[in-house]
C-alpha cells in the first residue's frame, strides 16, 4: 500500500510488540503512536475508513472515526458471535458496514441490525502450490516414497510450547504404526507388523511460521529429542528412533503434499480445508484459560448444538462452517500423542473416513468462495469506492 502512495501516519510494524515485558517497555511509544493516529483522524477527516481485524485497537479507532463523521468499513470481523457479545452494540453504533469472510457471519450480523456482507475468504482464492512432490522432496531432503504427515503446532511461542511436545512424541514413536493397518486383529489374535521399523515409513513436516524464530525452534526440538531418547543407553541411541521431523518454510506446500496433517486450531485449519488435506485439530491452553473459555464462549442461536460427549462445543472454524463435526478435535487432556495417532490413522488409509472428510472439506471450500467473477478484496474495494462516491458532493 505504501508503494501505491499510501501516507503512513503510523506504521504497524513500529508498534507490533509481543511479550508482556516488551509491551510494558514500549507502552509510551505505543500510546504516543495511537494518539498521533487519532489526531490525524480529527485533523484530516478522511472520506472513509477501512478497519481490518485487530478489534482491541480498531473498536477504539471506530469510536473516533464515527465521532468525526467518517464512514467505517470493517473487513474481517471480530468473533463477536463467539464471545464478548456485549461489543455488538459498538458495531451497531460505529460501523457503517461489516465485510465478513465466513458465510454464517453475514446472517449473524444482519439478524442483529448490522449491515453486513459476506465477500469470501481470501485463502479460498489462493491457487494451489505448483511445486512437484519430487522437487519438494529434493528441496528438503525428504523421501518421496514415504508417507508425509504435516504438523502445525501454531504460530506463537506459547502455542509451540503447549502443542509441539505431543506432536514430537507422535513423530519419534511408533504410535502411527500401532493405530494404522500395520496391526490387525481377526477376532482371535493380534498380528504385529512384520517390519520392526515400520514406523520409519512416515516423515513429519513442520512448517515454521514467520513469527517463530527458527534457531530457537531448533533448540526447543533438540531439547525434546534429548528427553525422548534419555531411556536409551549411549550405545543404543544412534540406532534408536529418529525424530523424522523436517522443518519446512511454507505451510501451504506442506499441506498440499502431506497425506494428512495435525493442525492447531486457528487460521491454519482454513488453509488445510481449502487445500483439501484431511486433518485432526488439536489445542492446549492453561487449565484456567480453558475453564474461562468454556464459560465465556457462547455460540448464537443460529448455530446447531454441536456439543460432544463432554459437552464442549467445537472450536475449529472448519466445524463451525460445516455445522457438524467434520474434523476430529482433541483439546486439553484429550490431546495426547496416542489419541492423535488413533484419530489420524483412518485419514492415512484409503477408506470411508478419509473420503468422508475430503468430501466435507470440499464443501467447506466451496462455501468460502466469493460470488462468481469476484474476489474478496475486489468486493471490498468496490464497497470503498461506493462510499467515496457517496461522500463526494454533486456538482452545483
Amino acid at each position: 500500500m505504501a508503494a501505491e502512495g499510501q501516507h503512513q501516519t503510523v506504521r504497524a510494524e513500529d508498534v507490533a510488540v509481543m511479550g508482556i515485558t516488551e509491551i510494558l517497555r514500549h507502552i509510551p511509544r505505543i500510546v504516543a503512536s495511537y494518539r498521533k493516529l487519532v489526531r490525524s483522524i480529527q485533523c484530516e477527516k478522511p472520506a472513509v475508513a477501512v478497519l481490518i481485524d485487530f478489534p482491541d485497537v480498531n473498536f477504539r479507532l471506530a469510536k473516533h472515526l464515527h465521532a468525526a463523521g467518517v464512514p467505517v468499513i470493517w473487513f474481517v470481523s471480530p468473533q463477536l458471535w463467539a464471545w464478548k457479545r456485549s461489543r455488538l452494540r459498538w458495531v451497531q453504533q460505529r460501523v457503517s458496514k461489516m465485510m465478513v469472510i465466513f458465510p454464517f457471519e453475514e446472517t449473524f450480523y444482519r439478524n442483529r441490525n448490522v449491515a453486513a456482507e459476506f465477500v469470501g475468504h481470501p485463502l479460498a482464492e489462493a491457487p494451489l502450490p505448483t511445486i512437484s512432490r519430487e522437487d519438494y522432496a529434493t528441496a528438503y531432503g525428504l523421501d518421496p516414497a514415504k508417507i508425509w504427515i504435516a504438523v502445525l503446532p501454531g504460530s506463537r511461542w506459547k502455542e509451540i510450547r503447549a502443542n509441539l511436545p505431543a506432536l514430537h512424541e507422535l513423530a519419534v514413536s511408533d504410535l502411527i504404526t500401532t493405530h494404522s493397518s500395520e496391526i490387525t486383529f481377526d477376532g482371535d489374535h493380534l498380528e504385529l507388523p512384520t517390519n520392526s521399523a515400520a514406523h520409519t515409513r512416515y516423515e513429519f513436516l513442520l512448517p515454521v511460521a514467520s513469527t517463530i524464530d527458527r534457531t530457537r525452534l531448533e533448540a526447543f526440538i533438540a531439547d525434546l529429542d534429548r528427553e525422548a531418547f534419555r531411556y536409551f543407553s549411549e550405545s543404543a541411541s544412534p540406532s534408536g528412533p529418529s525424530p523424522r521431523l523436517t522443518l519446512v518454510s511454507d505451510a501451504r506446500d506442506a499441506l498440499f503434499h502431506a497425506r494428512a496433517s495435525v493442525v492447531a486450531s486457528g487460521t491454519a485449519t482454513i488453509q488445510a480445508a481449502v487445500i483439501g488435506n484431511p486433518f485432526v485439530v488439536v489445542y492446549r491452553v492453561s487449565p484456567l484459560t480453558f475453564a474461562l473459555a468454556k464459560k465465556l464462549v457462547q455460540y448464537p442461536e443460529e448455530f446447531r448444538d454441536l456439543g460432544g460427549p463432554d459437552g464442549i462445543q467445537p472450536i475449529a472454524m472448519v466445524n463451525l462452517i460445516a455445522q457438524y463435526r467434520l474434523v476430529p478435535e482433541l483439546l486439553q487432556g484429550n490431546f495426547t500423542a496416542a489419541n492423535v495417532a488413533q484419530a489420524l490413522a483412518p485419514l492415512l488409509l484409503e477408506g470411508p473416513e478419509r473420503q468422508r472428510q475430503i468430501s466435507g472439506l470440499a464443501g467447506v471450500r466451496q462455501s468460502l468462495y466469493p460470488r462468481l467473477g469476484e474476489t474478496s478484496i475486489g468486493r471490498l474495494a468496490d464497497t470503498v469506492i461506493s462510499a467515496l462516491n457517496a461522500h463526494v458532493s454533486p456538482n452545483p
